[in-house]
């Protein structure tokens, strides 16, 4: 049976209905959801991902994905689209972290999951197995996002605390990634990735910007 942190890291982070409501009517679009795909030619099964999100004014909401070291992936390919605040790139790996990020003025709530290939019975597609690795409610950050400047410089990490005031620290690890999606969760009128990288044949062929 699954306990609520099983429930968590399997569905992701939990918005209101009003909240994502709002978020839809905005045009903020984040697919948060990890799948499993077989590759053919490899003979093995990948995690895939979808970074996006954006922001618009005093909220936002990004997700991105590392690998588990924490250390930035090479997306498949970008997704390029007409409109903004929605899909960035496609990422697939035989294990994936998710980091998902929503953002409300100055108050933020986190969640760090991991995605692997789990067991199988034979003759049965695997299904996938999820794992809690940081969940942070009700952060908070000094700064404000100015939606004049769209800053992202001076964009700081939010903290977090446990329901006893403690201070909750974020693996050390994730911390470009949760960085990253503290950007992507602040970027106004978002059209790119922010932590997924280019593949190294894509980057060598673009030349200087």
């Amino acid at each position: 049976m699954l306990n609520k942190s099983d429930i968590l890291a399997r569905r992701g982070l939990t918005l209101s209905r009003q909240v994502l409501k709002r978020l839809h009517s905005v045009g903020i679009v984040v697919q948060s959801s990890v799948t499993l795909q077989y590759q053919q030619s490899a003979g093995r099964y990948v995690m895939r991902g979808i970074e996006s999100g954006g922001a618009v004014g005093d909220f936002g909401r990004y997700v991105t994905f590392c690998g588990s070291d924490g250390m930035a992936l090479p997306f498949l390919h970008p997704i390029d689209s007409i409109a903004v605040n929605g899909v960035h790139a496609v990422v697939v790996a035989p294990i994936l972290v998710r980091i998902e990020l929503f953002r409300a003025g100055r108050t933020w709530q986190l969640l760090i999951t991991r995605h692997q290939q789990g067991k199988s019975e034979k003759g049965h597609r695997p299904l996938i197995e999820s794992s809690l690795l940081f969940r942070g409610v009700n952060g908070f950050t000094e700064s404000k996002l100015s939606c004049s400047t769209n800053d992202l410089g001076a964009l700081q990490v939010p903290r977090f605390w446990s329901r006893s005031g403690e201070e909750l620290a974020i693996p050390s690890m994730f911390g470009e990634g949760v960085a990253a999606a503290a950007r992507g969760a602040g970027c106004i009128g978002c059209s790119h990735a922010h932590f997924l990288t280019a593949p190294a044949e894509l980057a060598l062929g673009a030349g200087p910007a």
